[in-house]
């Protein structure tokens, strides 16, 4: 997740290393006795021929990495790389509809903008 761009921020959230792109987190790792999930915050509209992802949420979807048996790092690392570049994509929606809102018209009405 690193390595997907020198944009790319990592925190602690509740305890366990997150990628942030700006102020969007779209990745984690949580680690457990028996696993590593590796998780994506928009994993549900990650296209996943492979059918690593794992989950039911609205959003999120993990997969599952156990030590020693893990034969899919390729179809993981192509993972990694399109939730990367859908949180950009998203990012990029984001500022592009603020640039939008800022756009204000008078409200004829009260002969006020939208921030008035």
């Amino acid at each position: 997740m690193r390595s997907c761009g020198s944009n790319v921020l990592e925190l602690l959230h509740d305890g366990h290393p997150t990628t942030c792109l700006d102020d969007l987190a779209w990745g984690y790792v949580n680690a457990f006795a028996a696993h590593v999930s590796v998780g994506f915050y928009f994993g549900a509209a990650l296209h996943d021929p492979a059918r690593l992802l794992e989950g039911s949420g609205k959003y999120m979807r993990h997969v599952k990495v156990r030590a020693g048996t893990y034969d899919r790092e390729a179809e993981l690392q192509q993972l990694v790389r399109d939730a990367y570049t859908d949180i950009a994509i998203r990012l990029s929606s984001r500022k592009a509809g603020a640039r939008q809102l800022n756009k204000v018209r008078p409200n004829k009405s009260r002969g006020r903008t939208r921030e008035g």
